[in-house]
């Protein structure tokens, strides 16, 4: 394909960035953006292995935290934690499709919500409502690290894990230079979360 054919495909406004940071050379622009796409793809595995390791703690932690073993399904009742978070409609939805298909578990709920839900139980009312306990999930944090910076935390690790799910650019700066080094801040965030959840189910890192 040619690159003007790549473009009405992808988009002008899309592959500009990389056109502008190969000085115009057509066929460089679209060897970076192979490699975007290729520098994307590294993230995959340890998102995804740090997303189950996060939301299995903190289900382990609510089973036992309200010793129930169904605690998301009967949290979103009247007065319970998760009655007014904004994804509500969502798990609901999930625990009914399960239900009606007759797969309802808990652990199937813990596996079909998004990383959302879990990052929101780290702001103020949910973290209140479950104990102001859950940031034990992290035994190993830095000292002084509380609820709002492990929110923080995680909101950055989900923003960029929606950029690259949609193949974003991730290997520029803010000023459109090719440089991976705020990418490469982001690689190790994942990866230090996992060490401070320190489980013995996690016996390899990407």
């Amino acid at each position: 394909m040619k690159y003007f054919e790549y473009e009405r495909a992808f988009s002008q406004a899309r592959l500009n960035k990389y056109y502008n940071a190969c000085s115009g050379n057509t066929t460089k622009a679209l060897t970076l953006y192979r490699y975007n796409i290729k520098l994307c793809q590294k993230f995959y595995g340890i998102l995804n292995i740090f997303e189950i390791v996060l939301r299995n703690a903190i289900n382990d932690h609510y089973k036992s935290v309200f010793s129930d073993s169904d605690w998301i399904k009967n949290q979103l009742r009247r007065g319970g934690m998760l009655e007014n978070i904004p994804q509500k409609n969502e798990v609901l939805r999930i625990i009914q499709d399960l239900s009606t298909q007759g797969r309802y578990t808990n652990d199937r709920v813990v596996s079909s919500v998004s990383f959302g839900f879990w990052t929101h139980l780290f702001t103020r009312q949910p973290f209140r409502l479950g104990g102001q306990n859950l940031l034990r999930v992290f035994p190993n944090r830095t000292p002084g690290l509380g609820q709002r910076a492990i929110f923080n935390e995680l909101m950055s690790i989900k923003t960029f894990r929606n950029r690259i799910a949609h193949h974003e650019a991730i290997c520029f700066n803010a000023s459109g230079v090719i440089d991976i080094s705020n990418t490469q801040d982001k690689y190790q965030r994942p990866k230090a979360g996992l060490t401070a959840l320190s489980f013995a189910r996690i016996t390899f890192f990407l």
